[in-house]
């Protein structure tokens, strides 16, 4: 391998408005190369991607590709120039052909300018059978499935006679067989002096393909290694800032019977498979009872309580609600039927930013609240007025637009969205991220409270720490799969993370 990288960023700086995103970050990949980046959610691979490719322009620090010094004006501009990105959302043209896709912006023309479309159509059928994919190059890309519209976004990216490849999240959407092939063609690339940037969530995939590491965490580079040096549980040890050096097999066992002190249960989840990330989750909640969902990103937490809320639709397995069997086709339904469901991305799921608080609070409330179109403004005053004093939320008025609020009093006030509802379970997920340290003291002391109320609770948290102290049971999902059960007495950061490096019996 030679000595001098194929790319060198150094002392990479990035910021959105007064929030960084990279702070001195670096990444260095050499002359065909498999490079993992991987850290967890808000770490900043994607920002460190999009600097990289054109998408956006870095703040401080310096680039160098082939070895020379590289700024690229657009993600096409870098294509253009030998780095192809391949991102998680597929970014082609539904509407037009596979063919068209493949050879957008760069057409084979005859003398006259037209169209030679025997050869488009030959050149695509070639470059998708390097993939084992035989398809009508000629039909729509959108009347295919997700997986092939990646292998064609594949397919795409590495004609372009590529020096470097990345790959973000480039197997979500495709099933065992066609991963393979997939690393297949990882492999060809890097014989043929292609290097490529791999980010994937599943630790069991870089082992496959890569041969360095790169970790992120809070915008920062804190570990490169080869992969052989670096176990699963060092990974995740990077990943969440957490000393596993002493960690040895304890505490886990998997799916316990053991009896807890709270009611009677209010929720069965029992080998439920949705789409492609997860294929057997199992969990349960009583009355009164905090539970824990634990998993690294990708795991399919989040997944799995859509299902349960009813937006998304479960393909296998069963849910138990209230003690009889339910199928939500909708979050509506759900509602109806007494779920809450604050979800993690409170911004774009949850507030609606030009509303005022008292709109936020009592949106999910409005048609209890009104009577042949008209809302009774009376009642709804009051009932934002008694959430605002009981759960303490720090607003000019209830008038205030909710996006001048920070970030824990929005979450508040989507707390109280759902408890005007007087819900019998509430879905968190990752109810504390993004707010300071004094709010998320508050929001962990409203979910506590409304447990010992009576309240079924599940929550979703990135933090070890969180589920650890928070939750009375704690069930880990690993690659889409419940693996473990924890009660209070046997959960801790060690145990469960190691269990979410290794899986069942760690």
């Amino acid at each position: 391998m030679s000595v001098q990288p194929l790319l060198s960023m150094r002392g990479i700086d990035k910021s959105f408005g007064v929030a960084p995103a990279l702070i001195g970050a670096s990444l260095d990949v050499m002359p065909g190369e498999v490079m993992a980046l991987i850290g967890q959610n808000g770490a900043g691979k994607s920002t460190m991607i999009k600097v990289l490719n054109g998408y956006c322009g870095k703040d401080g620090g310096d680039i160098t590709f082939d070895g020379k010094p590289w700024a690229a004006a657009s993600p096409q501009a870098a294509q253009r120039s030998g780095v192809s990105t391949i991102f998680q959302e597929i970014n082609l043209i539904p509407f037009r052909s596979v063919t068209e896709n493949i050879y957008l912006g760069r057409e084979i023309r005859n003398a006259a300018g037209f169209l030679k479309w025997r050869s488009m159509h030959e050149g695509a059928r070639a470059l998708l059978a390097a993939f084992a994919v035989n398809i009508d190059v000629g039909a729509p890309l959108g009347h295919f499935s997700t997986a092939i519209q990646q292998m064609v976004a594949i397919a795409r990216a590495v004609s372009f006679n590529a020096k470097l490849v990345i790959m973000d999240e480039s197997t979500s959407s495709l099933d065992e067989q066609e991963v393979g092939v997939l690393f297949q063609t990882i492999r060809q690339l890097k014989a043929q002096g292609v290097s490529v940037i791999f980010v994937s969530h599943k630790l069991d995939e870089l082992y496959k393909v890569c041969d360095r590491v790169t970790v992120m965490r809070d915008g920062r580079t804190v570990a490169v290694a080869e992969m052989t040096e670096m176990t699963k549980l060092q990974l995740v040890a990077c990943m969440l800032g957490r000393d596993l050096a002493d960690v040895r097999k304890q505490g886990a066992t998997a799916f316990s019977t053991a009896a807890h002190a709270a009611g009677a249960e209010i929720l069965v989840v029992d080998h439920l498979a949705v789409g492609r990330r997860v294929s057997d989750a199992r969990l349960s909640i009583r009355k009164g009872e905090i539970v824990g969902l634990a998993g690294l990103l990708g795991s399919g937490r989040t997944e799995t309580a859509r299902a349960i809320f009813g937006a998304d639709d479960h393909q296998a397995g069963s849910i138990r609600y209230d003690g009889r069997p339910v199928r939500f086709r909708e979050p509506r339904e759900a509602i109806a039927a007494g779920l809450g469901f604050c979800s993690e991305d409170r911004k774009h799921e949850g507030i609606v930013p030009g509303m005022s608080v008292r709109e936020n609070l009592t949106l999910a409330l409005l048609p209890a609240l009104s009577r042949s179109g008209v809302v009774d403004e009376t009642r709804q005053r009051q009932i934002v007025d008694r959430f605002i004093k009981d759960i303490g939320i720090k607003c000019a008025s209830p008038e205030q637009p909710i996006r001048e609020l920070s970030g824990g009093n929005q979450q508040k006030v989507l707390l109280a969205r759902w408890l005007c509802m007087n819900p019998k379970l509430l879905i968190f997920d990752e109810p504390t991220r993004g707010i300071d340290v004094g709010a998320k003291a508050e929001i962990q002391k409203l979910i506590r409270r409304l447990a010992d109320d009576g309240l079924g609770v599940l929550m979703i948290s990135s933090e070890i720490e969180e589920i650890v102290e928070g939750a009375d049971r704690t069930f880990v999902l690993r690659d889409g799969a419940t693996v473990a059960e924890f009660d209070r007495s046997t959960a801790s950061e060690h145990a469960l993370m190691s269990v979410m490096a290794h899986g069942e019996g760690a």
